[in-house]
């Protein structure tokens, strides 16, 4: 008996064709309904973005993990590629933690071969009171960040998975349902609109914010609307010697910020609410050029007790001869039809993991973009994902193995909700003019500006 359903088991892997014994047929039955019947793969990987792809590569060249086969499920039409003469409009300020998982995938050298700008300052102020804040790249190891265009961060990644046979990428996939081990399966099942369904030991959501996975795990989701749009928009500049600062200010409706891709152009990132976000995409280019400008450089009113604690604060701490105030370049004209707009909010899962199901991205977490941490957390998720499955392989346990999964809940709820929480907090601070917490805010953007310690922590925590 021992004998013939081992060779049950033998063929049924082979060929799935099950004869000669007795009992087979019904064994091939049971077995079937823990597998898909198009096909079962070690990971499932739903969301075709920047995060879904980059946890390919990382597996794909990851040696404990490289021969696993791997199912990618996009909703989109397959990528068409960057632009070499236009840039995007959608960017992304990539810190060095990103960096590094781009070299261990083998897309970093390809990236700077096509393009990205080094961010070797960044200004950040505040339009209430002039209180300001400016990192440079002296004070870390290399430059403070990298802009990259999300065509060619794309780009990259897919580059480095076309030699891989044992990963599949499927377009223009529609899931109609998504089933759990919890539900009582072996392996978690993803069905397809086609008719098609496949089974896999570990199925990764990566389908961003409104996650099909996250919904079938059944677990809390805190969200929350900022009632804000984030328009974005490629800008061309005027005299401009070096174009190697992002900067940053903070405006009583909002926060708007500009961002290097070459010597004469750069990528705006406003957020603002809703109204407003409607009236300067009404605007005709040059109009809205005009209320750029406006946002960089429009002098508001001063709360005199605010401007009076704020002279104290700098008495005190003798910062006259450390801030140097910087000015944006003057921005003359819009690249292209490059407006465009996305809703803000804020969004945590209340878990990352389940047996046989794990999240990554902005399935398990959304962020606001003043801090350009959203797909660096992402990422993050993605190299630690990684390095769990890894270990796990390593040590003989399955991929749906809970404790490793649970491991890597634990250790990115440790980096993600602090930052999380912060920029939450700031979007808040900087959300209104109150004289008190415009008081508060600017004496504690100033405190830091003059110490260089608290300042270096910052930087490193936010950029990796």
């Amino acid at each position: 008996m021992f004998c013939s359903l081992r060779y049950c088991v033998r063929t049924l892997n082979k060929s799935s064709v099950l004869v000669g014994f007795r009992g087979c047929s019904q064994f091939a039955e049971q077995t079937q309904s823990h597998f898909g019947k198009n096909g079962h793969y070690d990971i499932i990987i739903v969301g075709g973005g920047a995060t879904g792809i980059s946890l390919a590569g990382a597996i794909a060249k990851n040696p404990k993990l490289s021969e696993k086969k791997v199912l990618l499920l996009d909703g989109a039409p397959k990528f068409k590629g960057y632009s070499e003469n236009t840039y995007s409009n959608r960017v992304y300020a990539i810190n060095h933690n990103t960096v590094r998982l781009m070299k261990d995938i083998g897309a970093w050298d390809t990236i700077k071969s096509i393009r990205c700008r080094a961010v070797k300052q960044m200004q950040v102020w505040d339009a209430c009171s002039d209180a300001l804040i400016t990192f440079n790249h002296d004070n870390f190891i290399g430059d403070v960040a990298y802009i990259v265009e999300n065509d060619v961060l794309v780009h990259s990644i897919l580059k480095e998975l076309e030699p891989f046979d044992n990963i599949t990428i499927r377009n223009d996939t529609k899931i109609d349902n998504v089933q759990l081990e919890k539900d009582g399966l072996t392996y978690s099942k993803v069905q397809l609109s086609s008719g098609e369904d496949f089974s896999a030991e570990l199925l990764v959501g990566a389908d961003g914010a409104n996650s099909l996975v996250r919904k079938q795990m059944d677990v809390n989701y805190f969200a929350l609307n900022y009632n804000q749009m984030g328009l974005i928009a490629t800008v061309e500049l005027g005299e401009c010697e070096d174009n190697f600062v992002a900067w940053q200010r903070f405006l009583p409706s909002g926060v708007i910020a500009l961002l290097p891709l070459s010597d004469k152009l750069s990528s705006i990132v406003w957020s603002t609410d809703i109204k407003h976000f409607k009236q300067l995409m009404q605007l005709n280019d040059a109009d809205f050029i005009d209320a750029v400008n406006n946002a960089f450089y429009q002098k508001y009113e001063k709360n005199s007790m605010v401007e009076f604690a704020m002279g104290a604060v700098r008495t005190i701490l003798n910062s006259n001869s450390h801030s140097v105030r910087q000015l944006p370049p003057q921005i003359t004209g819009l690249y292209g039809k490059s407006r465009a707009g996305f809703p803000l909010g804020f969004g945590h899962s209340s878990s990352y993991a389940g047996r046989g199901v794990v999240l990554i991205g902005d399935a398990a977490h959304r962020i606001h973009p003043l801090a350009g941490m959203g797909l660096n957390l992402g990422f993050g998720d993605v190299k630690c994902l990684t390095d769990h499955l890894a270990r796990a392989t390593y040590n003989g346990f399955m991929l749906n193995e809970l404790s490793h999964l649970c491991e890597y809940e634990q250790q990115r709820l440790k980096l993600n909700v602090p930052i999380l929480l912060g920029v939450h907090g700031l979007q808040c601070l900087y959300n209104t003019d109150l004289s008190p917490v415009v008081l508060a805010r600017s004496i504690g953007l100033q405190i830091t500006q003059q110490m260089a310690p608290m300042k270096k922590f910052f930087m490193e925590k936010a950029m990796g």
